[in-house]
């Protein structure tokens, strides 16, 4: 069974057993089980289900494997012929990585 869910404003894949980095969920700790009630759509058998906007009753089970932050981005801010304006900075998102355990619709 393959499931479409949306977490942190971004839309992801899922079947039992993927592992996912997504947007830090707040207080989830390694070893905690999560559930995303929020599913697109769900694909078994040959048979698309959508929701509108989602499918109502449909839950995907998770478990957190770990909390991190990810490569740094290098960010340089100028303005073209000004010396005193250049800026270098970085950021690291943080993420949570998630083990799907069970799809249910």
């Amino acid at each position: 069974m393959t499931a479409i869910i949306q977490t942190g404003g971004k839309q992801y894949d899922v079947q039992k057993g993927t592992i996912l980095n997504i947007e830090l969920l707040p207080n989830a700790n390694p070893g905690d089980k999560y559930t995303f009630d929020q599913v697109l759509a769900t694909f078994e058998n040959g048979e698309l289900v959508t929701g509108a906007p989602y499918i109502d009753g449909a839950k995907v089970e998770a478990k957190v494997i770990e909390n991190g932050r990810g490569k740094k981005i290098k960010i340089y801010k100028y303005k073209p012929k000004k010396g005193s304006t250049r800026k270098r900075m970085g950021h690291r998102q943080p993420f949570t990585k998630v083990e799907i355990t069970k799809i249910s619709a």
